[in-house]
């Protein structure tokens, strides 16, 4: 009998054929990993249970009493600290939206197959932790550190390659104000959920939620640029297998809808009675604040600017629209489009990539007034 390997339980990646539909494994991601339902857009601060979550393998058994997160690499003073050590040190609360880098796959088409993400993989939460850079000034950066790298206790295997979850930030995103990172180990006012990276997760404002460590048991500061999996094989914009594409960093401009009425059960058209109908979502970018929300009643054939909260105290937190829309008996399909202080705007038509990344296509909401 061969030896197994680990490439005999995970294939490389694949993009799905003319009308293949969502398999089994799919379905199987989409049942442990959930987004956000669409009237929690509601929420300035999402509730725990709704944020969107994803967990590459699995959530790993994990001891707050036991816990211990070690910095090394190029440091003048390692360091192995504690959960109560770390919750001495003084500590900061941002204020996050988080968004998966796959939010949106299952709309593109040809599908790339991996979690199905519609539009729902995103969360605002209040995380409290210590910043990054308190405890990399503890250690003392040595000269030649260009890197620093980040491993969850999370393990499995990913197209063939058996790994920690591990990635990297580059040292002055890392150790700098914006977008200030975070070693976070409580989520809006209580300790961080099992599912959420307790006890202990990174957090990167403004950047897709695959460099959010979570179950962070270690930073390590390293001359080269990190080229593990999740950093050189995953999270790259390709266009064709072998290319080794640009990385995935902040997030793109996305507004989304709360849908107005009520839901059709299996196809979710809403349903709303004629006359003024209140519009209302949240906007965000990783690039700087929304500038600019407009809503379409037809698609995008027609647009109106919505009214647009100011930035908060967090840039990289949502910002709330609204706008009003006089309904008459038809059918409807709405949407909105978010632009930012860095001159991105959602587009009408998604650019492909193979791994289906930063796809911020605007929503369709379908709406039958009677």
């Amino acid at each position: 009998m061969d030896t197994p390997s680990p490439a005999d339980v995970s294939g490389p990646p694949r993009i799905a054929g003319p009308g293949e539909g969502i398999g089994a494994d799919e379905l199987a991601l989409a049942a442990r990993n959930h987004g956000m339902p669409l009237e929690a857009l509601r929420y300035e601060v999402t509730p725990p249970g709704l944020h969107y979550v994803l967990v590459h393998y699995d959530i790993p058994a994990a001891d707050a009493g036991t816990w211990r997160l070690t910095v090394d690499g190029l440091v003048r003073t390692p360091l192995e600290l504690d959960l109560a050590e770390l919750r001495a040190l003084p500590s900061v609360t941002r204020r996050v939206t988080m968004e998966c880098a796959g939010n949106g796959r299952a709309r593109l088409e040809p599908r790339p197959v991996s979690q199905p993400w519609l539009v729902e993989a995103v969360g605002t939460a209040d995380w409290t932790g210590v910043p990054l850079r308190t405890v990399l000034d503890a250690a003392g950066i040595r000269p030649g550190a260009v890197e620093a790298v980040f491993t969850g206790a999370d393990h499995g295997i990913e197209r063939g390659v058996e790994q920690d979850y591990q990635r990297s930030l580059p040292l002055d995103a890392a150790t700098g104000d914006d977008p200030g990172v975070l070693l976070a180990y409580a989520m809006n006012g209580g300790p961080l959920p099992p599912q959420h990276g307790h006890p202990l997760r990174l957090v990167v404002p403004g950047w897709y939620g695959m460099a959010h460590v979570k179950w962070l048991r270690a930073v390590t500061l390293v001359a080269q640029p990190f080229t593990g999996f999740q950093q050189a094989a995953a999270y790259r914009y390709r266009q064709v297998p072998d290319e080794p594409g640009e990385p995935v960093t902040r997030i793109a401009p996305r507004a989304l809808l709360v849908p107005p009425g009520f839901p059709d059960f299996m196809s979710r058209t809403r349903i709303v009675q004629p006359g003024p109908v209140r519009l209302e979502g949240r906007a965000w970018s990783g690039f700087g604040p929304v500038t600019r929300v407009e809503v379409s009643p037809d698609a995008g054939l027609t647009w109106a600017d919505a009214n647009l909260a100011a930035p908060g105290g967090e840039r990289c937190a949502w910002q709330a629209w609204h706008a009003e829309w006089d309904a008459a008996p038809g059918r409807y399909e709405l949407t909105a489009r978010a632009a930012d202080a860095a001159g991105r705007v959602q587009p009408l038509e998604q650019p492909w990539n193979r791994g289906g990344f930063g796809n911020n296509l605007v929503q369709y909401v379908p709406v039958l007034c009677m």
